[in-house]
């Protein structure tokens, strides 16, 4: 037994048993018959049943289903960055949040096809209740964070995450994935938690726990949608947080924004990698100031990173006037944009609702702000 049996993916001397397991499941049934529309169940079963490693099952099964999504739902990919990224080498990739699935599994496609390290990235476990998604997301090379804890029962399972992020890294010279905070952004702005950051450093032993971040590459990484598929799932969170209410989920929330997610409108996505943060990370660590204040010029640096990488959209562009009247960013849409916009808006939002439009209209417009505030 491994401490980190409770968070961790499956060892590969599991999959294939693993696999026999949902074998049979009619959301793997469906999930295959989508990614290969071609082929009868039998041939991608046969195939299946004998894969036993989670390289194989992410190159051959996961990999084409995404490829099926992004044609299926999307505009198509682009990318920048990758270039500067070495083989062979781990690297901690923190990145905006805006897909339950997508962020990472995009992510590792690129990675897949730059011949770079692909990640094990961190999941909620909120999100994998059912026993399918369970096992499918440890098959897909997740560690699952536990939600919804307090006190000394936080404190230890943030520990035990960190070491198991630690021991990835450094020892197994494997990446790593995790958001900039917990859960998705859902306003749009994309603001990195102080906390995420020290909840990396709890593994760390000694008097400095800042040094974890001058053993490791570090790799801001901005993922920006078109069409955001979820969007107008996220307004009644953001409703209630504008009257100081307390949002609670409906029992499959989490579920149907999964879904939406992969199979809903995205237009044009872009992965950016915004550079190895090695000197600047040197830098902080000099500073004459205490552990907090570093993690806090730390926070700021990704952020402004994201801010400089996030690619924007028309979208984002169209927001920013229509939310505050102006027509400062016509430069960068069309009129027939604003149209197709303006009809995907009246479609999904009751328009006369002033606080429900500000919402929706500020989740695409808030990168904008802050890519002016990154100067």
């Amino acid at each position: 037994m491994s401490k980190f049996d409770p968070i961790r993916p499956f060892y590969d001397a599991e999959v294939n048993a693993a696999i026999r397991q949902i074998i049979n499941d009619p959301m793997l049934e469906a999930m295959m018959n989508f990614a290969f529309p071609n082929d009868s169940s039998s041939q991608w079963k046969n195939l299946m049943l004998y894969t036993h490693s989670l390289r194989d099952f992410q190159i051959n099964f996961i990999y084409p289903a995404l490829m099926k999504v992004l044609e299926k739902s999307s505009d198509g990919l682009s990318t920048g960055g990758f270039e500067i990224l070495e083989p062979n080498t781990a690297y901690l990739f923190i990145s905006n949040h805006r897909d339950i699935i997508l962020d990472t599994s995009l992510l590792n496609a690129c990675l897949y096809e730059n011949g770079l390290v692909m990640t094990t990235s961190a999941i909620g476990d909120n999100l994998i209740k059912k026993p399918f998604l369970h096992i499918l997301s440890r098959l897909n090379r997740n560690f699952a964070i536990r939600r919804g804890l307090t006190g000394r029962a936080l404190l230890e399972s943030s520990i035990l995450v960190s070491e198991y992020i630690h021991k990835s890294l450094l020892r197994e010279n494997r990446s790593v994935w995790t958001a900039q905070r917990e859960g998705r952004t859902k306003d749009g702005n994309d603001v990195t938690h102080k906390g995420v950051l020290k909840m990396l450093t709890l593994g760390e032993e000694g008097p400095n726990p800042f040094g974890f971040f001058e053993k490791i590459k570090l790799v801001p990484v901005s993922i920006s949608y078109e069409y955001d598929p979820t969007d107008i799932l996220k307004i009644p969170e953001l409703l209630a947080k504008s009257r100081d209410e307390k949002y609670v989920k409906s029992e499959n929330e989490d579920f149907v924004n999964l879904l939406r997610g992969i199979m809903g409108t995205k237009k044009r996505i872009h992965i950016q990698v915004n550079g190895i943060l090695d000197k600047e990370v040197r830098a902080i660590s000099e500073m004459d100031i205490s552990q907090s204040e570093k993690l806090t010029e730390l926070a700021s640096l990704i952020d402004l990173k994201i801010w400089k990488g996030y690619k924007l959209w028309p979208s984002n562009y169209i927001s920013h006037d229509l939310l505050h009247g102006k027509n400062d960013f016509t430069e960068f849409y069309t009129q027939e944009e604003k149209w197709s916009f303006e009809k995907r808006l009246q479609g999904k939002v009751d328009t006369s609702n002033e606080v429900l439009l500000k919402n929706f209209l500020s989740m695409y417009a808030y990168p904008v702000d802050n890519s002016l505030k990154a100067g």
